[in-house]
């Protein structure tokens, strides 16, 4: 079971609380421009394992390529993909790869529900991790501090555990 969202990251920091010695006013530069790039994430809940896909477009094809993606990444398995109804979640591209892959089954979360998905706390940790108060000045080389820090990290969900998913899992064995 997969939570999966997309975020954008941009070249200009964004700001937070932050430690100094007192006396000394902290200094974040800003970029003069607002170049970024985007990122699709699918959260595992079971695993806090993060598959990741950085593309300069979010459109259905995009979508599809993410939902090939993740297919590779669990090769053999059945795949519950829980996702919003972002626009470029609909159109030929998914349906082709939906009727290609009958184990990627697409379940939405309900409209206007965005505290639901597990994967905004994915973004909010890494964008407190890596982008907020930054000092890089190519979008290049943040996107791929961004990038490692999605795929290098667990992120520990307890949707499952507050709904029983080990017990479920074990009466399905």
């Amino acid at each position: 079971m997969l939570a999966e969202d997309e975020a954008s990251l941009y070249l200009q920091a964004s700001l937070m609380r932050v430690w100094s010695p007192q006396g000394d006013t902290p200094v974040v530069k800003v970029a003069a421009n607002r170049d970024s790039t985007h990122f699709y994430g699918a959260l595992n809940l079971a695993t806090g394992e993060q598959t990741a896909l950085r593309s300069q477009l979010m459109n259905a094809e995009v979508s599809a390529l993410f939902l090939e993606k993740i297919l590779q990444t669990y090769p053999h398995k059945p795949i519950l993909l829980v996702w919003d109804r972002a626009p470029w979640h609909k159109g030929a591209a998914i349906r082709l790869i939906l009727a290609a892959n009958p184990r990627l089954e697409l379940l939405c979360f309900p409209a206007g529900s965005p505290e639901l998905n597990p994967q905004e706390h994915v973004w909010k940790a890494t964008r407190e991790a890596v982008s907020h108060n930054h000092f890089k000045t190519k979008l290049t080389e943040l996107a791929e501090i961004f990038e490692q820090h999605l795929t290098k990290t667990r992120f520990p969900c307890s949707l499952l555990d507050k709904h029983n998913y080990t017990e479920l899992c074990a009466m399905f064995k």
